[in-house]
Order: C-alpha cells, then sequence, then structure tokens
C-alpha cells in the first residue's frame, strides 16, 4: 500500500468499543440509543401542538449536546418475496392461497414503482471528560487507553446523560434501547460497508453466511 493511501480506520473517529460504548481517539465517550417513532401526521391538530411544545421544553432541559441521526436504507424485499412464494406453494387453504397469491402480486408491481426506506432514529449522547483538555494528554501517543477506574468513572456520567434523555423522550411516548458491542459494531460495519451488509444479508437469509468479523 502506499505511504499516501491511509486505511479507512483512519478517517473514523473511534478508537475502540467497549461496554456498549464508543471511545473516541480523543477519550471521549459515545453512547447509542435506538429510539422509536411517532407518526405525527396522524395526530390531531391539538396532538401536534403538545409534542411540540414537550420536544421544544426536552431541548430546553438539556444541559448537554445530544445528537439526532435518522438513518434510512433501502428495504431489500426480495428474500421476503422469496419466503412468501414458498409459503405459497405449501399452503392447503385455498382462500388463504388466494389472498397470499394477491399481496405477492402487489408487491411485485409495487417495488420496482417505489423505493420503500427503513428509517431508524438514532440519538448519541456525548461526554468528553476534562482529562481529554488537559495538554498532557493531548501530547499522549495514540497508544495511550483509559485506565479501568478512568472508563467506570466516564461511563456513569454518559449513562447519567442517557437517562436524563430517555426520560425526557419518553415522555413524549418515545422508547429508547442502548445498543450493545454487537449491535454498535453492526452498525458502523452496515454505514462504512454497504454493498458487503447487504450480500450478508442475503446470505443470512439463506442460512449461509459466514462470520466475517471478529
Amino acid at each position: 500500500m502506499s505511504k499516501d493511501i491511509q486505511p479507512t480506520q483512519a478517517f473514523i473517529d473511534i478508537a475502540q468499543i467497549k461496554g456498549s460504548l464508543i471511545i473516541t481517539k480523543n477519550f471521549g465517550l459515545r453512547l447509542i440509543m435506538l429510539c422509536s417513532a411517532v407518526n405525527f401526521d396522524l395526530k390531531t391538530e391539538e396532538e401536534q401542538d403538545i409534542l411540540v411544545a414537550q420536544y421544544q421544553n426536552f431541548l430546553n432541559s438539556l444541559t448537554f449536546p445530544i445528537q439526532i441521526v435518522v438513518h434510512s436504507r433501502k428495504m431489500e424485499l426480495g428474500p421476503y418475496l422469496d419466503k412468501l412464494k414458498k409459503r405459497l406453494r405449501q399452503e392447503e387453504n385455498e382462500l388463504l392461497k388466494i389472498q397470499m397469491a394477491d399481496y405477492i402480486a402487489f408487491l411485485e408491481e409495487l417495488i420496482p414503482q417505489a423505493n420503500i426506506m427503513d428509517k431508524k432514529f438514532y440519538v448519541v449522547v456525548p461526554y468528553n471528560p476534562p482529562l481529554i483538555k488537559t495538554p498532557s494528554l493531548k501530547s499522549k501517543t495514540a497508544d495511550k487507553k483509559l485506565t479501568g477506574t478512568e472508563f467506570e468513572t466516564f461511563k456513569k456520567e454518559v449513562i447519567q446523560r442517557a437517562n436524563v434523555v430517555a426520560s425526557g423522550l419518553g415522555s413524549l411516548g418515545l422508547r429508547c434501547v442502548q445498543l450493545d458491542n454487537h449491535e454498535l459494531v453492526e452498525l458502523f460495519y452496515g454505514i462504512y460497508n454497504l454493498d458487503l451488509a447487504k450480500i450478508e444479508s442475503f446470505l443470512e437469509e439463506q442460512g449461509e453466511s459466514k462470520t466475517r468479523r471478529d
């Protein structure tokens, strides 16, 4: 590899994933929660006004920054259609067969005409320890890692923040769940290796997936 070409990892601000948290290269912590959604358009005007006011109050109550990320991805419905067709061939109830055949025909007509997107909503809760602001730590090498005591102390801080966020969003009827180590790896692997993630998803549907990650 040429010295002028750097690996992808050099441009990603992730040093380690540990204890269901992301440790950045400057020793900050990031906790990511997957959140449910509310169909705002189905609410009455009064309900919409209440939600907006509650959301505004929630944001104004925060004493630290958060990041809200909407991750959209085109849904791959091919494997789902294959399952339906297999089930159709096995179905003995004539009425159900007719209904399933109509549903399959509907999907086959819809898929080429519309981009059906799967959206997931994430909240990123950061914590940058005061330690990282000191010149002595900034001068450390990239091999420096947080000690076990430092990590546990900072972890408590970011979890406290996450609890505040989850409670505030809970008042809006939203449910938040923290991603664990495996889910964090899957999330970033899918973002930075979209084509490979699609292939592996298909192989998993076929029961032929091979682990590519440690």
